[in-house]
């Protein structure tokens, strides 16, 4: 019992830090999208932003069916985090924009998968495909942002980052139903 009471802790504490990162992501793609000038760009990075709102209402979902609420203290400080990132797209222009979202949303993938484990774990199976679903739309907007970093001959000057493993590896994991043992999550 106590594995699955230290699993719930965890999903929950993940769920918390996703929720408010959602947020500052929304504040910080509307400052790229200021930054393009090519309207079907424009266009898509825009998506991107309702995507992560979207994102924020299934987190809040998620965390509402545990019982527990986001952290005030990280909702009061991640908008000014997004709002820093707006103030770096406007100062260092699309190639700072691509590739530090592009880096932000690789790491939301595992942030996502990492969820769909603990979900299995804190005995939530019905939250996997959730998490999952958002860990295939981050994977898209990485792709994006990385095709965009890397067309961009400042990449050069940049630490390229490694792609992630295919997107239908995640759901195939679990539907072994062996998923993988989730890793400890940072508070």
């Amino acid at each position: 019992m106590r594995e699955r009471d230290a699993a719930v802790r965890d999903l929950t504490t993940l769920l918390r830090l996703a929720y408010s990162a959602e947020r500052a992501a929304y504040i910080a793609y509307l400052g790229h999208e200021r930054v393009v000038r090519d309207p079907v760009e424009k266009a898509a990075i825009r998506r991107i932003g309702r995507q992560e709102l979207h994102h924020r209402k299934l987190v809040g979902e998620l965390l509402a069916a545990l019982g527990a609420m986001p952290s005030a203290r990280r909702e009061r400080w991640m908008p000014w985090v997004g709002r820093a990132i707006w103030l770096s797209c406007l100062l260092f222009g699309r190639f700072v924009a691509n590739y530090g979202a592009g880096r932000l949303e690789r790491d939301n993938i595992d942030q996502y998968v990492t969820a769909a484990r603990l979900a299995v774990a804190a005995g939530r199976p019905e939250f996997v495909d959730a998490c999952l679903d958002m860990a295939e739309v981050e994977w898209d907007h990485e792709r994006h942002l990385h095709e965009k970093a890397r067309g961009s001959r400042l990449m050069r000057l940049a630490r390229d980052w490694a792609d992630p493993p295919p997107r239908g590896s995640y759901r195939a994991e679990f539907a072994a139903g062996t998923p993988a043992r989730p890793a400890k999550v940072m508070q």
